[in-house]
């Protein structure tokens, strides 16, 4: 058998996987009528969100599929592949996001386990959606066509819907958020998912459309470029090292799986018993995953360095988010530290939170270098590549983990909405406390992987650009180059700066409508 077909007959494994989860989730009833008006309202808000941006999207798909088609009609059928499967994961993921707020709230009426488990598969679906479709829909192109140069299409589609669904989500996630606060919270005085502030439901919405949608469209854009970056440096070096990063990425979904069957809390379990639920299943995953990759590295390549670039990838993956963990948990110093300068008033707040924040940076910089340098050691470019693959190999599981945060979220806030009894609030917040530090690890996650991701596409155009006989000169005695590098390091700046404006113009919008419809007697 093919050994990429092999990967592909994975990819499907995990997609009915989700199938399986989902179907669990939809069969639990919601009993209470207003839970399940509340979870319809906030999934029409999500829906709508993302079928106006599906419109754009599919806009700027057909005219860049139009001028790719005058250059290549293969690169061009694989961006509509990579921009498909990433918007059916998306679509799916959040579609069952938010169908089991309501039912994660109902959960917690009878233990905060159980609350743990319904949010939990829920993210479970969208991780094993985005690694599912992003494998079968890779290795399905590099099967038909068996030409490196049209799976990168594929990844060029992903990274499309991951610019708009990402920038997008977030835009509207924190325009609700902050005008759902300020209004809400600091003008009128009243609790956070209060039922009479009007922004509360869109705030719900923008939870699902950022941190669901696009959060997972940005990982399945990472997930599918570490692999086609691999791959097209392992093209020169042999058959087996194409199929090599696929079957590192097939290991990682069966362990993935295997992980999260030990995701389980207890009928009493406070906020460390959760946390430690949900590492003990990234944990066992990872570990799984290095010992099915030392085995699968060599049986196929007779020798076990291609595994070691490998390994310092999962490495890096786990300590970022250890890092994260760190910074973000409210056992820990860093936050307990912000918690007390916000005693001496807003300023301190602000400047302890800022320096935490940048502090926060170094830690997983160094980790991200070294296995850079570790890989490149062992398997110069490619290893860079297999890094790559290594930290995002079990993203099924990872994803999930992230995605949970949204979902507790939203019950927290229908537990809230429909004055559910103080036991059931108190878990919601339990699993929510949870929830936030998991989205932080995931940011962090998001980040360093897409960093290893860019950096192994960067070096597999390089080693092409050098076989078609271009001589790439990147000294840093040559000005084309430091003015390049200056450039790279402006547009980060320029973006950010553009994004946050998008925001201050939204949450404007927002906090004037809120006021209006506060000031409104007939509301």
């Amino acid at each position: 058998m093919d050994l990429v077909l092999l990967s592909v007959l994975v990819g499907l494994l995990a997609i009915a996987y989700a199938g399986v989860m989902a179907a669990l989730l939809l069969r639990r009833k919601v009993e209470n009528e207003r839970m399940r008006e509340l979870s319809g309202l906030i999934q029409k808000g999500a829906i709508t969100f993302l079928s106006q941006e599906y419109r754009i999207i599919v806009v700027y798909a057909v005219i860049v599929s139009a001028v790719l088609t005058f250059i290549n009609p293969g690169t061009a059928a694989s961006f509509l592949a990579g921009g498909f499967c990433s918007a059916l994961a998306g679509n799916i993921g959040m579609r069952v996001a938010t169908k089991s707020n309501a039912r994660t709230t109902e959960a917690s009426k009878r233990s905060i386990g159980d609350g743990l488990r319904v949010a939990f598969s829920s993210g479970l679906v969208m991780g094993m959606c985005v690694v599912g479709l992003g494998l079968l829909g890779l290795g399905s192109v590099y099967l038909l066509a068996r030409d490196v140069d049209i799976a990168v299409g594929f990844g060029f589609g992903a990274s499309s819907i991951a610019l708009f669904a990402r920038v997008g989500g977030g835009i509207y996630t924190k325009s609700a958020d902050m005008g759902a606060d300020l209004v809400g919270k600091v003008e009128k005085g009243i609790p956070e998912d209060d039922p009479r502030n009007p922004a509360v439901i869109a705030d719900n919405v923008g939870d699902n459309v950022g941190d669901v949608a696009g959060m997972g469209a940005d990982l399945f854009e990472s997930y599918v470029g570490s692999i086609i970056g691999a791959i097209t440096i392992g093209v020169a070096l042999g058959a087996e090292y194409v199929s090599l990063p696929f079957l590192y990425a097939a290991a990682g979904i069966v362990c993935s799986i295997a992980g999260s069957l030990l995701v389980r809390g207890g009928r009493k379990a406070d906020i460390g018993a959760l946390h430690s639920a949900m590492n003990r299943g990234i944990f066992t995953a990872a570990a799984l995953t290095s010992v099915l990759a030392l085995l699968i590295t060599h049986w196929l390549i007779g020798s076990v360095e291609p595994f070691y670039p490998f390994l310092s990838g999962i490495v890096a993956g786990i300590v970022v988010g250890l890092t994260a963990e760190y910074y973000t948990e409210n056992r820990f110093r860093p936050t307990i530290a912000i918690a007390e300068a916000a005693k001496t008033g807003a300023a301190t707040n602000i400047l302890a939170g800022f320096s935490t924040g940048m502090m926060s940076v170094f830690v997983p910089v160094v980790v991200i270098c070294a296995s850079i340098l570790a890989a490149y050691h062992y398997q110069g470019l490619y290893g860079i590549g297999i890094a790559g693959v290594g930290m995002l190999s079990t993203l099924g599981i990872t994803l999930a983990a992230d995605c949970y945060g949204p979902v507790a979220d939203n019950a927290a806030g229908i537990a809230e909405m429909t004055g559910a009894g103080e036991e059931v609030r108190n878990r919601t917040e339990k699993l929510d406390a949870v929830g936030n530090t998991t989205a932080a690890i995931g940011k962090g996650f998001a980040i360093g992987s897409a960093a290893l991701t860019a950096l192994a596409l960067f070096a597999a155009y390089v080693h092409t650009m050098e076989n078609r006989g271009f001589q790439m000169n990147l000294a840093l005695t040559d000005p084309n180059v430091v003015a390049g590098i200056f450039l790279g390091g402006a547009l980060p700046f320029l973006f950010c700066a553009l994004t946050m404006m998008a925001v201050s113009r939204g949450a404007y919008m927002m906090v004037e409508e809120v006021r209006r419809q506060f000031r409104d007697p007939e509301i």
